[in-house]
């Protein structure tokens, strides 16, 4: 469980912190229902920005913003459906969208579910202690828009290959940026940078979303909730939910599937992975391209025992497909094709990673041979907004995007087989949940306890986590009385 022990001398602090910074916090149960947000709050947001450095901004951590950049409320949550006409499988792929999110990607609510505990509690001091934010991108940057957003200061970590976007937006954001050696993959060299930073002295938390609980458990809260709302407007007249799919990552978003799983019985999990880095599936290890989704350890908070499927994605077809549906040769061949026009103007809401789930979803579809009966779900981090330097740089390095290169990409889409996927057995799950050792146990200081409570005490483990969000919505209620902004 998540500890909420109360350090009251800290706690009076931030309330008085956030009084005078004019700083109150949503609830899970706001973020999940925009309804319930104050009036006052809504007043705000209508003359204010999507990205803008306001603390009013915290109440659009949800998926249901309005899709406006400046002045937007909350709507619907937001989402696109991939037609087999696209996708080349029978089964519709339901895709909800990061993009109108803060700093657009859902990531920044995995950064609120971790932060939020430790200031409404006491346990941590925005005033005097640096929050570092560890990532392979987007998580480190919702931690140091949040960070900036509650005043406090902040340590962005993320790998030195990531895209130019991002170093350019964290730049002007964190207090300190640290590029670690190497690509999407080496979450090693973050966990080594962070341990060097423990040992220097200085008052910082390391909000490392492999192990915070609050990453899965925003997404088991919130996310899960949001895609529950959208399939409640497809699900008739015999039409059912065959699978969720999610990046491995950092373990946060496959939490959504947990809490659909209750709600679907039936439902199946598979995580997705790079085929170039196959840890999950090989217990293999190496480079790749899917920017967002980091290998070479199995995470934390990640749920082995309710994950069904693995399934590896060569990260050369997202790749190619980011042209595809960016690039003006790529929307022409598709029109061509009979692709809705309206369809193709939404597809720059995925970004690299989403591109890779939604590969995962087409090889989940057709390896279970789902019909225009069945819906797969998935999740789009980002969008392009945060791409549109790889674009530029596979222009330098392919030359300019043609009509014939258009329609073998097409062809590439339509041939996505069922290659390099494993439908998981009960000991196929355990042997991946004991990947946790060698990272956890041995590297990370875990204790060898907790990590047979993940697996043999596995209802009541997981069960403790996800059932706290109450007692915090109550800790932040009070929270908020006490600062007594909305009561002036």
């Amino acid at each position: 469980m998540m500890d909420l022990t109360i350090n009251a001398k800290t706690l009076e602090k931030n309330v008085a912190f956030c009084r005078e910074k004019n700083i109150i916090l949503p609830t899970f149960a706001m973020m999940k229902d925009p309804d319930k947000i104050p009036a006052a709050v809504k007043d705000q947001l209508k003359h204010i920005g999507l990205w803008d450095l306001n603390s009013a901004n915290l109440f659009r951590i949800s998926w249901r913003n309005e899709q406006k950049d400046f002045g937007g409320l909350f709507n619907g949550a937001n989402h696109f459906v991939l037609p087999p006409e696209l996708t080349g499988c029978r089964a519709n792929i339901i895709m909800l969208s990061g993009r109108w999110f803060p700093t657009g990607a859902h990531k920044v609510g995995a950064t609120f579910g971790c932060l939020a505990p430790g200031l409404v509690t006491g346990q941590f001091d925005p005033q005097k202690t640096k929050a570092v934010w560890p990532s392979t991108g987007n998580y480190c940057r919702g931690g140091a828009y949040i960070s900036a957003l509650l005043s406090c200061k902040a340590i962005a970590i993320l790998p030195e290959e990531m895209s130019q976007e991002r170093f350019e937006w964290l730049n002007k954001i964190a207090g300190q940026v640290i590029a670690t050696p190497g690509c999407e993959s080496n979450v090693k060299e973050i966990f080594d940078k962070c341990w060097e930073l423990r040992n220097s002295g200085e008052d910082l938390r390391i909000f490392n979303q492999f192990d915070e609980f609050g990453n899965p458990m925003w997404h088991y809260t919130v996310t899960g909730s949001a895609i529950e709302d959208v399939l409640n407007q497809y699900l008739m007249d015999g039409k059912q939910l065959a699978g969720y799919i999610s990046s491995s990552g950092s373990g946060g978003t496959l939490a959504a599937g947990y809490y659909l799983k209750k709600q679907f019985p039936g439902l199946k999990i598979a995580a997705a992975e790079a085929l170039q880095c196959p840890t999950l599936l090989q217990n293999g290890f190496g480079g790749h391209r899917i920017e967002g989704i980091g290998d070479k350890h199995v995470p934390w908070v990640h749920d082995c025992k309710e994950t069904d499927f693995v399934i590896a994605v060569d990260d050369e077809v997202p790749m190619r497909l980011l042209r595809l549906f960016n690039e003006d040769a790529g929307k022409q061949a598709l029109a061509a094709k009979g692709i809705n026009p309206d369809l193709i103007n939404q597809l720059d809401l995925l970004g690299i990673s989403g591109i890779g789930n939604l590969i995962a979803a087409i090889k989940f579809a057709k390896y279970n041979e789902l019909t225009e009966n069945d819906y797969v779900v998935s999740v789009a981090t980002d969008s392009m907004q945060l791409y549109g330097s790889r674009l530029s740089e596979l222009t330098a390095e392919r030359g300019t995007y043609s009509e014939i290169a258009a329609q073998q990409d097409i062809q590439l889409l339509n041939c996505v087989g069922i290659d390099h996927m494993k439908e998981l057995s009960y000991y196929d799950k355990k042997a991946i949940h004991n990947l946790k050792y060698y990272t956890w146990i041995e590297q990370q200081g875990k204790k060898v306890e907790e990590l047979n409570a993940q697996w043999y005490d596995h209802a009541n483990y997981w069960g403790n986590i996800f059932n706290q969000v109450d007692k915090i919505d109550e800790l932040i209620t009070e929270f908020n009385s006490r600062v007594g902004i909305l009561g002036q």
